[in-house]
């Protein structure tokens, strides 16, 4: 046993960004640069005038190795990739507002029907915590399960299409409400021998 203390071990708290989840001092290195230069502007004005001043600048290029041809070379490509991601989130936003939330009633056999909810996952939604939402809510059975289109769908058991139409203007609104649909299927009757 040594008399010699041990030495204190204390956390050291580390910033994230926002937008591109690097820390700060890699922001410049992600595509969506501006944007992470804004947030830090406006979330941690102490930290971007430590990172962005004109001396922290002028200290960064002195550090750097590559010739005038090369350097151009390199602000080309980080000006294409910042053009890609910016195309690529209007994509993702265009594609968003264009998509609809069906919320339909099938009937099973009978007078049981379910509820079927299609298309929440492209907002975002976690399916399987709605689904646990929706069936603890009306205190029916509720999952998570493939149609056979192949895309993910929440089932809930019992009508309930109002009220889940209003629970997903409540519980989610990133959700905007004139993207979501009330239909309902019946299934073709018999035809008598």
């Amino acid at each position: 046993m040594s008399s010699e203390p041990e030495p204190v071990v204390t956390k050291r708290q580390v910033l994230y960004c926002g937008v591109c989840t690097l820390p700060p001092e890699y922001c410049e290195f992600a595509a969506s640069r501006k944007k992470c230069e804004e947030w830090l502007k406006d979330t941690h004005p102490e930290e971007h005038a430590r990172l962005y001043n004109d001396q922290a600048i002028t200290q960064k290029l002195a550090m750097t190795t590559l010739s005038e041809g090369r350097v151009a070379k390199e602000a080309a490509k980080m000006e294409k990739a910042m053009s890609k991601e910016e195309a690529r989130m209007a994509r993702e936003l265009e594609k968003k507002m264009a998509s609809k939330v069906v919320i339909k009633r099938a009937e099973r056999n009978k007078r049981k029907c379910v509820t079927i909810v299609l298309g929440l996952d492209v907002f975002g939604v976690d399916l399987k915590k709605t689904a646990k939402t929706f069936a603890n809510h009306f205190a029916c059975g509720g999952s998570v399960s493939k149609n056979p289109q192949g895309l993910d769908e929440i089932v809930v058991q019992g009508d309930f299409s109002d009220e889940i139409l209003e629970l997903i203007h409540k519980n989610h609104p990133e959700v905007p409400r004139d993207n979501i649909e009330l239909t309902e299927e019946k299934k073709p009757k018999k035809a008598a021998p």
